[in-house]
């Protein structure tokens, strides 16, 4: 099973060192969507066509390495929640790059239009919307979680979303949901390849299973499992104070790791293999 999933998804290039400018060092395009991941749940995926898009831009996060000036193309981002951790520092990047963003009417109108985000710039979705844009789909889907911003703009509607690229190949990005059944029919009506599952420090590794099991109903594509939240083995940033950076390091080093997800996968028997990415990684994705 190794080898298979090598060809699934394979390591292209490193680009771990941040350029002297302090910007990111741009990769080559792909014939195949590719995916970075920036700590916490900051995924960078790169269509065939270069197209960009961002996943819950908490570059404030302790662990983070890179900064909003480090993003210097984004074409959408994807906002499943109002948490800081999710919505992190989506307006400042969508001035910053005019990205576009995928949210609902009431972050829309009540958290970006006071931050000076045209309307041009947004997508209003909830459960259910698909949107077509340059040759991709992308769709909302509900997720089981809370969704109210730190100032208390609160919305009924957590989501997740599944991003189908030119060429077929499906990513599910899960939010923070817990299982639910409704996966059950999304793998078989939406048919992920890729699915970016939550694992957070206080996950049961058994309830990733079972999103993996819903998913791959009717679905033999689902291959490849990237987990999201964990931060393990991450080192908190140097300007972090250092009571508090040895606490969040105690939470997140001591909670559930993607290895034990791994484990958990391999016992149960299903035909996928967990990748965990490394800061700064691009990673090609393929069927």
């Amino acid at each position: 099973m190794i080898g298979s999933s090598i060809k699934r998804v394979l390591l292209i290039v490193t680009i771990g060192v941040l350029a002297a400018s302090g910007s990111l060092t741009a990769h080559a395009q792909s014939k195949n969507p590719t995916l970075e991941w920036f700590s916490w749940s900051i995924f960078r995926l790169t269509s065939t066509s270069g197209k960009v898009f961002l996943t819950n831009p908490f570059v404030v996060n302790p662990f983070s390495q890179v900064t909003v000036d480090d993003f210097k193309k984004v074409d959408y981002i994807l906002v499943p929640t109002g948490h800081g951790d999710e919505i992190g520092q989506t307006a400042e990047i969508a001035l910053k790059t005019g990205a576009k963003i995928f949210t609902t009417f009431t972050f829309a109108r009540g958290y970006f239009g006071p931050r000076k985000i045209s309307t041009r710039q947004i997508f209003r979705v909830g459960p259910g919307s698909r949107v077509r844009v340059d040759g991709m789909t992308v769709r909302a889907v509900n997720a089981v979680h809370g969704s109210t911003t730190r100032e208390g703009l609160s919305d009924a509607s957590a989501m997740g979303y599944f991003i189908t690229f030119e060429n077929g190949l499906t990513v599910y990005f899960a939010g923070s949901t817990a299982v639910t059944m409704d996966m059950q029919l999304w793998g078989r009506l939406y048919k992920p390849d890729v699915a970016i599952l939550p694992l957070g420090p206080s996950t049961d590794p058994g309830d990733v299973v079972e999103m993996v099991k819903l998913l791959r109903t009717d679905n033999p594509n689902l291959k490849t499992i990237v987990p999201h939240h964990h931060n393990f083995g991450l080192k908190v940033r140097a300007n972090v104070p250092a009571k508090r950076a040895k606490g969040i390091s105690r939470r997140y080093n001591g909670g559930t790791k993607p290895a034990d997800l791994a484990a958990a996968l391999k016992k149960a028997g299903l035909p996928v293999r967990l990748l965990d990415p490394e800061l700064g990684k691009v990673y090609e994705l393929t069927k």
